[in-house]
């Protein structure tokens, strides 16, 4: 199985800008979705102060004060109630619970099939593919959007889990509340699974991205949402996010995860629940991300460049000739990036930027980008 996926897509890019760092080149580093503003005080704060003398295992369950954190914001970010005892998990991260879902779900000598919109976060195909279901990336259209009408009609009977991703990753696309919802009745009638992942939902300009829990029915039967503290509080490091939904699906999970030993320690579960809590810092991060946006954008826009997508989350999806030729281009002249053909079907022909580098570095990287694109023939 390792060796039909190869390495993971983007770490050759990483290997050689480590090269070029390693020889004193100064880089401006778009490349991987791990922003470099601090964690905020009274969260590191948080860890600190429930390092215990003695550490034990952590429980799959998670802490109750976590759950009910997490809890807490979804009735503050959605107006939904969630039922912390049985409605939430805790996770190491978005990625882990993205790439390990299937395995709760997925019987390996059945037909099921996973899929998901292309291009998109490679973990949905890797996880598919592990745990032995059939794969179906479906290329996306001109607005990055999945819709019910894209998935085959001959494919509903065996899918058993569907992959939704608002903001997108890695375009920045936003899907809105009446696919959101048409989707999740499509599942409901097929008993499809849907799982929605919200990573960057808290990472927007204007007006908030909805989510899954604003058009599921009560109790969220036949969908899961994905968060993570990752972006929204500046945690990537800390590896912690939740899952939240329908009570059966996380029962499952929460078997699965038993035999798998993920459960984050709960000195970090104490710094993820203060995190999830509080909305403020959130809004801080927002605005930060949202002025690199701007001064990314504008100014490809203003040379004539296409951005494509890129309404919230933390990418700018640019339009070139040859991604694979631009993403090199780019490297030599100090600007990191990553090609769109790592991504999966749709993705060739784009870039994509993460909103990591400074404000200032981003206005350095239009000039590097305006200038190796507009000479890219």
């Amino acid at each position: 199985m390792l060796d039909q996926l190869g390495a993971y897509p983007i770490t050759e890019i990483q290997d050689t800008a480590r090269r070029m760092r390693d020889a004193g080149e100064r880089l401006i580093d778009f490349s991987i979705g791990d922003p470099h503003e601090p964690t905020p005080p009274f969260i590191r704060d948080a860890v600190r102060a429930a390092v215990p003398e003695v550490t034990q295992y952590p429980q799959t369950s998670g802490l109750a004060v976590l759950r009910e954190a997490v809890a807490g914001y979804a009735l503050r970010r959605f107006g939904v109630g969630i039922d912390s005892a049985s409605q939430v998990i805790p996770v190491s991260g978005a990625k882990e619970a993205i790439f390990s879902t299937p395995f709760a779900f997925v019987d390996p000598a059945g037909a099921d099939i996973i899929a998901w919109g292309s291009p998109s976060y490679p973990v949905y195909e890797r996880g598919a593919r592990f745990s032995g279901a059939e794969t179906l990336p479906i290329q996306l259209g001109g607005d990055l959007v999945l819709r019910v009408a894209d998935v085959p009609d001959d494919v509903w009977d065996r899918l058993r889990l569907l992959w939704v991703c608002t903001p997108h990753n890695p375009t920045g696309a936003v899907t809105s509340r009446d696919d959101l919802a048409a989707l999740y009745e499509k599942c409901r009638e097929t008993d499809t699974l849907l799982l929605s992942d919200e990573a960057y939902g808290d990472v927007y300009a204007d007006d908030p991205p909805p989510s899954i829990l604003d058009v599921a029915e009560p109790g969220m039967q036949g969908a899961l949402a994905f968060f993570s503290c990752s972006k929204r509080s500046g945690m990537t490091g800390y590896r912690s996010g939740a899952i939240v939904g329908d009570q059966a699906a996380i029962a499952a999970l929460r078997r699965l995860r038993s035999s798998v030993g993920v459960a984050s320690p709960e000195f970090i579960q104490e710094a993820a629940a203060v995190a999830w809590a509080d909305d403020a810092h959130a809004a801080e991060r927002r605005a930060i991300f949202s002025a690199k946006r701007n001064v990314l954008r504008d100014g490809f826009e203003a040379a004539g460049l296409d951005v494509v997508g890129s309404e919230a989350g933390l990418y700018l999806w640019v339009k070139v000739d040859d991604d694979v030729a631009a993403t090199k281009r780019l490297l030599a002249e100090g600007v990191v990036v990553s090609p769109g053909m790592a991504f999966g079907p749709g993705g060739e022909g784009h870039i994509r930027l993460a909103l990591v580098p400074t404000v200032e570095e981003c206005g350095e990287a239009v000039e590097v980008v305006t200038r190796c694109l507009s000479t890219e023939n």
